[in-house]
């Protein structure tokens, strides 16, 4: 197992997630004690079926989940870090998002993810309740996006978790415009036992879509503004986001589940 900080070049920021290689899936009820024991936002567990093709899955403390983005990069980070000789490209075939491209450009580790649809919906004095602050809009893909028209908002916010619970969404999102970044933004899961993910790569597959047509580009630089903080490289490429960003290793070691 290694521990990866991702979406990050220094060690204690990003967002870490556990990658286990295993040559066969452990019991799916194995695989949560292993998240909940760990206790980061996803542990991921990988087969290699060759030098360049893996399988993937990902558990949350809370339970499987269909598509995680940080530790997809995290993954591919232990894998070409083990295999200095292998190409640039790795597929990973999941069972739930289809196959994920990741490839190797300089330091930065390239995915392409499918983009999530979002539907426009009611601002609700829920929502406002939750966040302190009244978002300008709300969107509901697989989680909710609730915009807001100041970064400060979003930095300063502290959501109540149980409220969180209540809203619509798998995960829920609060994003505003950036000066420094395209777009600034925070992620919750309290539906996964998360109460707040670090830097949400799949979150990303909601945020960089709305962003990329409220500013007229393709090509935007995310910051997620939580404690740890991170730095995602997107592009929006229609019904796909092109999410890219560096990695740090943290630690290696092996479970011991006799």
């Amino acid at each position: 197992m290694y521990v990866v900080d991702a979406f990050t070049d220094k060690l204690f920021k990003g967002n870490p997630a556990a990658v286990c290689f295993v040559d066969e899936w452990p019991s799916e009820e194995l695989m949560k004690k292993i998240a909940m024991e760990n206790r980061f936002s996803e542990t991921a567990f990988t087969i290699q079926k060759s030098p360049d093709h893996y399988l993937l899955r990902w558990f949350t403390p809370g339970g499987e989940i269909d598509l995680c983005g940080h530790a997809t990069l995290a993954t591919a980070f232990a894998i070409f870090m083990q295999n200095p000789g292998l190409g640039d490209q790795i597929t990973f075939t999941t069972s739930q998002s289809g196959d994920l491209m990741v490839t190797k450009v300089a330091d930065r580790y390239e995915m392409t993810f499918p983009s999530f649809e979002l539907k426009s919906i009611a601002v609700t004095p829920a929502m406002t309740a939750t966040f302190g602050a009244t978002p300008q809009a709300a969107f509901l893909g697989r989680d909710l996006l609730c915009i807001f028209d100041d970064e400060q908002i979003v930095k300063d916010m502290e959501p109540d978790q149980a409220q969180l619970a209540q809203l619509p969404g798998l995960l829920q999102h609060a994003t505003a415009r950036g000066s420094e970044f395209d777009c600034v933004s925070r992620s919750f899961a309290p539906k996964l036992a998360v109460p707040e993910d670090p830097v949400c790569g799949s979150g990303h597959c909601h945020i960089v879509p709305y962003w990329a047509q409220q500013l007229g580009k393709h090509n935007l630089v995310a910051y997620q503004a939580s404690a740890r903080s991170g730095v995602l490289y997107c592009e929006d490429q229609g019904n796909m986001v092109k999410l890219a960003g560096q990695a740090v290793l943290y630690a290696k070691s092996e479970l011991n589940l006799a």
